[in-house]
């Protein structure tokens, strides 16, 4: 397959997620990474749920993980991947960081998420759910798959779910693409922690579900209301 790795510099990156994770205490704190796994253990004797709400450390080799104010916005993708919730990139067996480079690609990448789950169980139209947006940068070597129709086809994730195992194995830092849902945007797949930078909490954001779409997106803070086309 042809592709071409070349660096990705953007002083701005949003990813947006729901308001329902909260930070993780763990990885706020400046204890040194290293230790991680032994301030879990001597915590969940105290309270059981700790485990489950950091998630699985041995999903992130030390070296590469990030720590700090911020950091639990990106370490949480990579400790709480599931195959339940695999993405383009992923089977869910290993997390990514997804961002765009603007909050508009960004919205159209999650409404269109967010919409699938919508159908799939059934609900009910209304303001249905909070979300978070996360405001980083990027500087860093990526494999650039624009020009690839089999990854980045709209609805079957086969074959790119397995380039990006195979990308992520070979040491590629991750993968970027023209974004499938907004023409014009762009996207990146960040394998590790390290490769972003920790973000900081932008603006909130609620969608409004029709019953059959997402077709309203409202800005919390300051009231703006954007139809979706």
């Amino acid at each position: 397959m042809s592709f071409v790795t070349r660096r990705i510099t953007w002083p701005r990156t949003v990813r947006i997620i729901r308001t329902i994770h909260p930070p993780i205490d763990l990885f706020e704190d400046i204890a040194d990474p290293a230790d991680w796994e032994a301030l879990a253990s001597a915590e969940a004797k105290f309270n059981p749920r700790v485990r489950q709400s950091i998630g699985d450390l041995a999903k992130v080799p030390v070296p590469r993980r990030v720590t700090g104010p911020g950091a639990s916005w990106v370490m949480a993708p990579f400790v709480h991947c599931s195959p339940l919730r695999p993405g383009r990139f992923s089977d869910g067996s290993f997390g990514l960081y997804y961002a765009a480079d603007s909050t508009e690609v960004a919205i159209a990448e999650t409404v269109h998420h967010h919409a699938r789950f919508m159908r799939a169980t059934n609900e009910a139209p209304g303001w249905t759910s909070q979300f978070r947006e996360l405001i980083g940068a990027i500087d860093a070597d990526l494999d650039d798959v624009a020009g690839q129709p089999q990854l980045l086809d709209p609805d079957n994730y086969g074959p790119s779910q397995a380039f990006g195992s195979e990308r992520r194995a070979a040491g590629s830092n991750g993968i970027t693409w023209p974004s499938v849902r907004y023409p014009g945007g762009h996207c990146i797949a960040a394998f590790w922690p390290d490769v972003v930078s920790i973000p900081t909490q932008g603006a909130h954001f609620a969608y409004h579900w029709n019953g059959t779409a997402v077709d309203y997106v409202k800005r919390l803070d300051s009231g703006g209301l954007w139809a979706v086309l």
